[in-house]
């Protein structure tokens, strides 16, 4: 069930949440999660009942599992080895279904003969759950989880607003609060805050990311197919992927937050403005939080991080950030966008070094600098992150620097007179093309730029009502809650569902 249906805006989720109430004044606070637990459930087998069973089945192996790891009576090696085991089996299953084919495809490549397997459907946030299982397990190991009743665990893996794409919530963040949620009554100001940040979560998607898909997606098509894309054509294709994949997937975090906020839950950040950053590190830092939180305390840090030295550390650094990039998808260009985040992530440690001592890092000029090179490198990540193939993503790469040659609708040769006749002496062409018609289209893609780099952001502009577990940077810009904010949230809603005239899934249900 997408988030941005009918079914679910108009029927699963208000009911959902009015059945959660009521069963908690009139019935108990256990039956209330109950429901939310088998809602959950239900949410998750709309798309495809049949892999109900296999998030029952972690659920109970990772539980029972948990459960002996939080006695410290066993022996130390024993726990060590039932760690090891737990994990195991988590990344087995994980690599079966999302990692097989891609597998099997290298020996076929290797061996020079085709490998035969039958085609595995990926099932839904199977790379969430696991990894949210992963570190309980761990944490039970080193004693830093306590022993959580079975319903409460089960809503910490299912709870339906984060479980498809995150974000990925740890069971300390979790568990105090369905405890605490016990005693508490609606809330009439949790409605209002969830209510808002869930529609700008999906004016986010229908407005904005799907009708940038529009411009990106026919673009990525063409170079997939073997064609090429000319310096606008190419920009174009970077840029609005670029601003596809923010708006589709902070647009979907500003709905789970939302979402979960209507039953009194409050969910940690995923996104604080990334594209403000002005390097690579604080990308890191504000671009799919959680998991990049996850990498660090699980693998990273599992790695020896930065304690074995600095050549130690970078290796820490780029394997973390390679293995990241393989979590996302099972394919070449997966692992070429990690190794490239991996080497920039070495890089800005030593540039950093080096600006310090050159004494440079407060210049104003150096402060523009930064965050527009960290924009240039996150947008070329992103060409190999969206491209189908790597052959692909090398011609869109070729375009943007003009090797495809530079080419203007035939429109404008009449427009600009004596500089379009400069320009065709210095190799510039002018014809029709069937994407590039305007320059309309690359105007709007730089505002939204400039709109993500400048502008508050949804938690931001609800600082204080602490809309997620982070604290957040204030606003000028605060969205009051009043009658008239609940005004223009409803008519921003019916504008949205009114939009609504086909469903896209979320960018990132395929990770």
């Amino acid at each position: 069930m997408l988030f941005n249906s009918y079914i679910f805006i108009l029927l699963f989720l208000p009911l959902t949440v009015i059945a959660f109430y009521w069963l908690k004044k009139y019935g108990s606070y256990t039956l209330s999660i109950v429901l939310l637990v088998f809602a959950s459930f239900a949410f998750y087998s709309w798309w495809n009942p049949a892999y109900l069973l296999l998030i029952l089945g972690s659920i109970m192996c990772n539980y029972a599992l948990g459960t002996v790891l939080t006695n410290h009576d066993i022996f130390q090696a024993k726990r060590r080895w039932l760690l090891a085991l737990g994990v195991s089996c988590n990344l087995l299953v994980l690599c079966y279904y999302k990692y097989l084919l891609f597998f099997v495809g290298i020996i076929s490549t290797l061996v020079d003969k085709p490998v035969s397997v039958e085609e595995i459907i990926l099932p839904l946030a199977i790379s969430f759950f696991t990894f949210q299982q992963i570190a309980y397990l761990v944490d039970a190991y080193r004693g830093e989880s306590k022993h959580y009743g079975f319903l409460n665990y089960c809503l910490f893996v299912t709870f339906f607003p984060q479980l498809i794409a995150g974000p990925i919530v740890h069971h300390k963040e979790m568990m105090p609060q369905f405890v605490k949620n016990r005693n508490q009554s609606l809330a009439l100001q949790n409605i209002a805050i969830g209510s808002i940040i869930f529609t700008i979560g999906l004016f986010k998607k229908v407005i904005i990311a799907d009708s940038v898909a529009e411009i990106s997606t026919p673009l990525f098509t063409v170079v997939d197919q073997g064609g090429e894309l000319t310096l606008i054509e190419a920009w174009l294709a970077a840029l609005s992927y670029t601003l596809q994949l923010y708006f589709d997937f902070s647009g979907y975090a500003d709905m789970a937050v939302g979402a979960a906020r209507l039953f009194g839950i409050t969910l940690p950040a995923n996104f604080d403005s990334p594209y403000k950053s002005a390097s690579i590190i604080d990308f890191w830092r504000r671009w799919h939080i959680t998991l990049s939180r996850f990498l660090r305390d699980y693998l990273y840090i599992a790695l020896g991080g930065n304690r074995h030295g600095e050549i130690r550390r970078f290796q820490n650094l780029f394997i973390t950030m390679l293995l990241g990039g393989l979590w996302h998808g099972a394919g070449w260009t997966f692992v070429v966008w990690g190794a490239l985040h991996g080497f920039y992530l070495v890089v800005n440690h030593l540039w950093r070094k080096l600006a310090k001592e050159w004494q440079i890092v407060n210049a104003r000029i150096y402060r523009f600098a930064s965050h527009f090179l960290t924009l240039i490198c996150v947008i070329i990540g992103w060409v190999f992150f969206r491209a189908e193939t790597l052959t692909g993503a090398v011609s869109i790469l070729k375009g943007m620097v003009g090797l495809n040659g530079i080419v203007f609708p035939s429109k404008y040769l009449g427009r600009w007179g004596e500089n379009a006749v400069w320009m065709q002496d210095w190799g510039v062409q002018f014809y029709d093309m069937n994407f590039f018609t305007s320059l309309g289209d690359l105007w709007l893609l730089i505002a939204l730029i400039v709109v993500t780099m400048t502008f508050p952001n949804t938690y931001q502009l609800l600082f204080k009502y602490k809309p997620v577990l982070e604290p957040v940077g204030e606003s000028r810009w605060v969205i009051p809650l009043e009658k008239t904010s609940g005004i223009v949230c409803g008519l921003v809603l019916l504008y949205c569902l009114l939009s609504m005239n086909k469903t896209s899934e979320f960018l990132y249900f395929q990770f």
